[in-house]
C-alpha cells in the first residue's frame, strides 16, 4: 500500500496526535506519521511521538514580528520529511494565508465545536453559555480565517443537566479522538476531496462503517 506521508504539528500534550499515531500503527491505515514537530520545546506530546518511535522537530515561535521566518523553518521540515499531508492536533499558531495557500487541501485541523458554531477558544463554557443541547468536534480542511474551512467530519455529544466546561470537554475529547483519525483515512485514501468548496465522500468508503453511534458526520 502507498501510504500518505502525514506530519501532525502540536502545542501541548497532544493526545489528538496520540490517536493518529496509534490509528496509523494499523497495517491497512493508508497514512504514516512521518514527523511530529511542535512550537515549544516543552511540548509534552514530543515524549510521546518519541515513545512511537516517530520523528520529532522543534520549531520555536518567537512572535508575529518573525512569523515568516518561523513558518519558513516548519515549512522547510514538513518538506524534508515528505510531508503530502500535515494534521493540526492543538498547534495553537495562526498560520498565514501564503502558509496555508501553499498547503491548499493538504492541511486538516480538528476543534472542539461544531463549526461554524463557537469558533476560537473556549468553545465548551460558551456552548454551555449559549445553551445549546447538542455540542461536538469537527475536523476540517484549513483556510486563512480562524477555524474555518471545508467540513471534512463531525462527530456529536449531549450535552447533560449539570455539566461543566471541564466534563463537556473530557466528553468531546473521546469523540475527537474517533473522528479524527477517521477523518484522516478518508483523506488519504482520496475518498474525501474538496468540490466545489464542499467536501465531498465517496458513499462507498469503508471507512465510514467504523464510526462509533454517538459520532454524526457530515458530508
Amino acid at each position: 500500500m502507498n501510504k500518505a506521508r502525514v506530519a501532525i504539528l502540536i502545542s501541548g500534550r497532544g493526545s489528538n496526535m496520540a490517536a493518529l499515531i496509534a490509528a496509523a500503527a494499523a497495517a491497512d491505515y493508508p497514512a504514516e506519521v512521518v514527523l511530529v514537530a511542535a512550537d515549544r520545546a516543552d511540548a509534552a506530546g514530543l515524549a510521546l511521538a518519541r515513545d512511537a518511535g516517530v520523528p520529532t522537530a522543534v520549531v520555536p515561535y518567537r512572535g508575529a514580528a518573525e512569523r515568516a521566518t518561523f513558518e519558513a523553518e516548519l515549512d522547510r521540515h514538513l518538506r524534508e520529511a515528505g510531508a503530502t499531508f500535515v494534521c493540526l492536533a492543538g498547534f495553537m499558531r495562526l498560520l498565514s494565508a501564503a502558509f496555508v495557500t501553499r498547503w491548499r487541501d493538504r492541511i486538516i485541523n480538528i476543534h472542539p465545536s461544531l463549526l461554524p458554531a463557537f469558533p476560537g477558544l473556549d468553545t465548551h463554557a460558551r456552548a454551555l453559555k449559549a445553551g445549546v443541547r447538542i455540542h461536538g468536534c469537527t475536523v476540517h480542511f484549513v483556510r486563512a480565517s480562524v477555524d474555518d474551512g471545508p467540513v471534512i467530519l463531525q462527530g456529536h455529544v449531549p450535552v447533560r443537566p449539570g455539566d461543566t466546561p471541564d466534563t463537556l470537554a473530557a466528553r468531546v475529547l473521546e469523540v475527537e479522538h474517533q473522528i479524527y483519525p477517521l477523518a484522516l483515512r478518508l483523506v488519504a485514501d482520496g475518498s474525501a476531496q474538496v468540490v466545489d468548496g464542499a467536501v465531498k465522500i465517496d458513499p462507498g468508503a469503508p471507512a465510514h462503517l467504523t464510526a462509533k453511534s454517538e459520532c454524526g458526520h457530515r458530508h
